[in-house]
């Protein structure tokens, strides 16, 4: 098996030779292209030929198109170093990308094909995943075995919005609110792994010496395990007061976190400070959730797109720049346009979130996070795309 696996990276085109590349790619076109067709069909320029409205589509293909692939570019280049195993390239690859494109395709048209064929399509993209990740950790006796439960949970929660947009679930935002909150877990478990990882890392080749971040302690878990609780509060009883108030201890728990992992003294490298930037949307994105629950001032659209908008965007682009630029032995070092991509997320991030706070200005914020958010991704694609497709530098084609 292994040596079939060595084989087929060497046959491969460098777009298929890591799971970053392909996912990475496709994830940041899609979220751009579904950004592109949501405006559209919020202006009445186009009718999205979905089997369900045009605000249930979009807030599916975010987080379970565009999210849901970079989570896969991520986990199928992170394994192999948690493991030692070969990653997955060539044609299985090929195939599993073709997978996840038949399921946006799948959905777009879900009004033309059924609904059942979509969400099969859908959601079989991330049982794969799982199942793919699962065989990688457990022939290799790893400890992520945790990461793999939460993709399993977030392929039930795929499953549950289609069963939702088919008005067979009572509560239709089930499975989103259960998709935002598995999701930022992730974003809190593995954040709080490299983001502290990275930053000692460079503050000690600045000469830094004392005060450094170091990894998890039982702080850390107590913090994870109040998220974890509080999340799964708001899913089952998201109007709850007593889930207001787990959100609320969160916050502050994840706040308290981020403040350990010295992210003040990492402002001369954007790659480094992207991280704490992108993680800081948590604590105040659980803090506006709580809020929410507790008074009408506060709108949950600000809290949910903190979350999304802000530390799902944000991380995603901090952790797609790094590893492309790592995993292809390029310099780690952000120019110009890596730096102009960080400041149009974090600013669309934003202003999507102070649209709803802001009701004179609604019309405009949301203009504005749209084509800051947009061009994040666009600037991406246009720096990032050909690093994707050509080789790992120093290896032949």
């Amino acid at each position: 098996m292994l040596a079939l696996r060595r084989r087929r990276m060497a046959a491969a085109p460098p777009f298929l030779r890591g799971g970053f590349r392909p996912f990475f790619f496709g994830g940041a076109l899609w979220a751009l292209a579904a950004l592109t067709l949501w405006l559209f069909s919020l202006a009445g320029a186009v009718e999205l030929p979905a089997a369900m409205d045009a605000l249930a589509w979009h807030r599916h293909e975010m987080l379970f198109g565009f999210v849901g692939a970079v989570i896969a570019g991520f986990l199928l280049t992170a394994i192999p170093n948690w493991t030692g195993r070969l990653p997955i390239a060539g044609a299985p690859l090929a195939l599993f990308a073709a997978l996840w494109g038949a399921g946006r395709l799948a959905v777009l048209l879900s009004a033309e094909i059924g609904h059942g064929l979509a969400a099969f399509l859908d959601v079989a993209f991330l049982l794969g995943l799982a199942l793919i990740a699962g065989r990688e950790v457990l022939a290799a006796k790893n400890r992520n075995v945790p990461v793999v439960g939460l993709v399993l949970v977030l392929a039930l929660a795929s499953a549950l919005d289609h069963a939702a947009m088919a008005g067979r679930l009572s509560d239709p935002l089930l499975g989103v609110r259960l998709a935002i909150g598995v999701i930022t877990l992730l974003i809190c478990l593995i954040g709080g792994r490299i983001i502290p990882s990275f930053t000692r890392n460079w503050l000690m080749k600045q000469g830094e010496q004392h005060a450094l971040p170091t990894q998890a302690d039982r702080f850390d878990l107590v913090a994870l395990a109040a998220t974890a609780a509080a999340l799964l509060l708001w899913v089952v009883l998201p109007v709850s007061e007593l889930t207001a108030g787990a959100l609320l201890f969160a916050a502050i728990a994840q706040a308290a976190r981020l403040a350990r992992w010295r992210g003040l003294r990492t402002l001369a490298d954007p790659l480094v400070l992207i991280l704490h930037v992108g993680f800081a949307w948590v604590p105040l994105g659980l803090l506006l959730l709580g809020v929410s629950i507790l008074t009408p001032d506060v709108p949950q659209s600000a809290a949910i797109h903190a979350l999304t908008s802000g530390a799902m965007a944000s991380m995603i682009l901090a952790v797609m720049t790094r590893a492309t630029l790592g995993h292809t032995a390029r310099e780690l070092r952000a120019d110009g346009v890596t730096k102009l991509l960080y400041l149009l997320v974090t600013l669309g991030a934003a202003t999507r979130v102070a649209a709803p706070l802001e009701v004179a200005h609604y019309t405009v914020l949301m203009q504005a996070s749209a084509l800051l958010w947009g061009g994040a991704f666009l600037l991406f694609l246009i720096r990032y795309g050909p690093i994707l497709f050509a080789p790992r530098l120093g290896e032949s084609r």
